[in-house]
């Protein structure tokens, strides 16, 4: 399933793979002027590429190496030549993407992408009418990259910023790394947010401000909690209760423990 919607020029195309006729974790590709900023999913790659059949593309950049952010580079390089530009990190994952070892649900919603021939994206972007920044945020993965258009104030943000109170986290992302990305994405003069998770947003510095507020105050009290002698699953029930239902879908590689855990063992305490 793909919904497409135009903004100021940029097209927006938010897909997921439907299961039993619902369409289950959407993520967001966007094309602006020849340029592809990530492509979707294996599993909606034909329904992709008819998307942007009539788009003129020079080149993608994908914002990280997540199988939902990649999955139609190999299709668009061997069919239209397009080049594919991404942090240095994460090409041999995009060479190989079996080295992404999927986790069972992961290759139900988004599945193995085929392999593409990417190229270091380097510190700017150019288009006809646009100059890109290129912005290292890692946390959601170490290769993550964000795309600002100081002109225009657009902030193509992928999965560093998504929104809400996070109340789980990835089995292998990096809390600390995550809030330091927000910090150095809050200075920017954005005007509008593109995220990967299709949500656009308009003036969104303070929601920026109050996710890092929410996730420092989050790891304060979770080392205070450590402190006092509790361990990662009491902290997670005193602090979360019961796990949400990802937990279980994802086999707990997506849980509030996750969350808990990366704030006591991926940097050490003062």
């Amino acid at each position: 399933m793909i919904k497409t919607q135009e903004i100021e020029g940029v097209v927006k195309m938010k897909l997921a793979r439907s299961l039993l006729g619902r369409p289950f974790y959407f993520t967001t590709a966007y094309w602006v002027d020849g340029l592809l900023i990530d492509s979707g999913c294996a599993h909606t790659q034909q329904e992709f590429l008819a998307t942007v059949e009539d788009l003129h593309i020079d080149r993608i950049v994908n914002t990280h190496s997540h199988e939902d952010h990649i999955g139609a580079n190999g299709a668009l390089q061997a069919r239209r030549g397009v080049e594919v530009l991404a942090h240095a990190q994460a090409l041999p994952l995009l060479a190989d993407p079996r080295l992404l070892r999927l986790q069972p649900y992961r290759r139900l919603f988004w599945g193995y992408p085929a392999p593409s021939v990417a190229q270091p994206v380097g510190e700017v972007v150019e288009t006809t009418h646009h100059r890109f920044q290129v912005i290292h945020t890692p946390g959601h993965t170490p290769d993550h990259i964000c795309l600002y258009e100081p002109e225009k104030g657009w902030l193509f943000s992928g999965d560093a910023y998504i929104g809400g109170r996070d109340r789980a986290l990835g089995a292998d992302y990096n809390i600390y790394q995550i809030i330091d990305s927000l910090k150095k994405l809050v200075q920017l003069e954005i005007t509008r947010l593109f995220p990967g998770s299709g949500t656009v947003r308009d003036n969104p510095r303070q929601e920026l401000l109050l996710k890092i507020e929410y996730l420092e105050d989050l790891g304060e009290r979770v080392r205070e909690l450590h402190r006092k002698g509790l361990s990662v699953d009491q902290i997670r029930k005193r602090v979360f209760g019961r796990e949400l239902p990802i937990a279980y879908i994802t086999l707990g590689h997506f849980s509030a423990r996750n969350l808990v855990r990366s704030y006591l063992e991926d940097r050490h305490e003062p």
